[in-house]
């Protein structure tokens, strides 16, 4: 992975965003703060004005300093556990002598796995995680297998999709959403949506 890509990439998952604003405002109003969008929308920008910076970067700094960035930029909870990721990710590629397919599917899995940490949740919570967790095993799985890094994508955007629609039957048991019980069911949860649009952008720029 090179910081160009890192920079491309940010500027694809801000479009993105913003091209999905409706969207996001409508499921965050039904189960959520309300702030949703304008916290991704402002966390995306910090990141796109910072490029230049990052350009300069190797991969491991860059995604640390975008972790740092996010963590003094998002309000709520979803700056810490953002943050926690990109900081999980920029470790083990640090740490790595390869740059593999198996090294990313290891350092996304780490990066999944301090959110999962630092918000004391799992899958099947009605959260990020349910689709964070799904990609993040199919990547092991299919790094080990040797695929494609266009196989990969195409598959990493199907199970993105699948975890982000899986929330709708859901009962929430972590953030606001688990003060409204069973009528948080039939609602898309907001944050799985963004991590969904993320995969997906990030995903057709390989394919």
């Amino acid at each position: 992975m090179k910081s160009s890509f890192i920079v491309t990439a940010a500027t694809a998952i801000q479009s993105a965003i913003l091209n999905h604003e409706s969207e996001l405002e409508s499921l965050d109003r039904a189960i959520g703060d309300g702030d949703h969008y304008i916290n991704m929308k402002r966390g995306a920008q910090a990141i796109v004005d910072m490029q230049p910076e990052l350009a300069e970067l190797t991969a491991d700094a860059a995604l640390n300093k975008i972790g740092m960035k996010l963590l003094s930029t998002i309000g709520g909870a979803s700056g810490p556990l953002l943050a926690s990721f990109f900081m999980g990710m920029a470790k083990v590629i640090k740490e790595k002598s390869n740059t593999s397919l198996t090294t990313y599917a290891s350092a996304f899995a780490a990066g999944v796995d301090s959110i999962r940490q630092r918000g004391k949740a799992d899958i099947g919570e009605k959260t990020m995680l349910d689709v964070l967790i799904p990609v993040a095993n199919q990547f092991t799985t299919l790094a080990a297998q040797s695929a494609s890094a266009k196989e990969i994508s195409l598959a990493l955007t199907q199970t993105a999709e699948q975890g982000m629609l899986s929330t709708k039957d859901l009962i929430a048991t972590k953030g606001r959403a688990a003060g409204l019980g069973e009528r948080a069911i039939g609602h898309i949860d907001p944050g799985a949506k963004s991590c969904q649009l993320m995969i997906e952008s990030v995903c057709n720029l390989i394919k």
